[in-house]
């Protein structure tokens, strides 16, 4: 949607979510476990241990970051395949060569 000036809006990262993940290099999302921070004397040893280890993001929820962030994303049971990449200049005039190939 167009601001005043016509130029069209910038797509900007969600700042607040940013502070809160670390995105590994192959795209994994790691977040700090829930329930760490407070009410730390009912909890047994085993448990504040395990809590205090962070964790990878499922795949669900690294979909709807994905679009808050506007950057590809991997979930924690997704291959590396699963990214579908972009494809380069040269890839894509081979393809419209096939494509009008198949075509006449």
């Amino acid at each position: 949607m167009p601001n005043k000036v016509g130029k069209p809006r910038k797509t900007k990262p969600h700042k607040g979510l940013l502070k809160r993940i670390r995105i590994s290099k192959t795209g994994k999302v790691t977040h700090a476990s829930a329930g760490f921070k407070h009410l730390r004397s009912s909890k047994s040893a085993t448990r504040l241990r395990r809590l205090r280890k962070g964790d990878y993001m499922s795949s669900a929820d690294t979909r709807r970051m994905s679009k808050l962030l506007f950057r590809r994303l991997r979930g924690r049971e997704q291959p590396r395949t699963a990214i579908r990449r972009s494809p380069s200049p040269e890839a894509k005039r081979q393809m419209r060569e096939a494509a009008k190939q198949a075509v006449s």
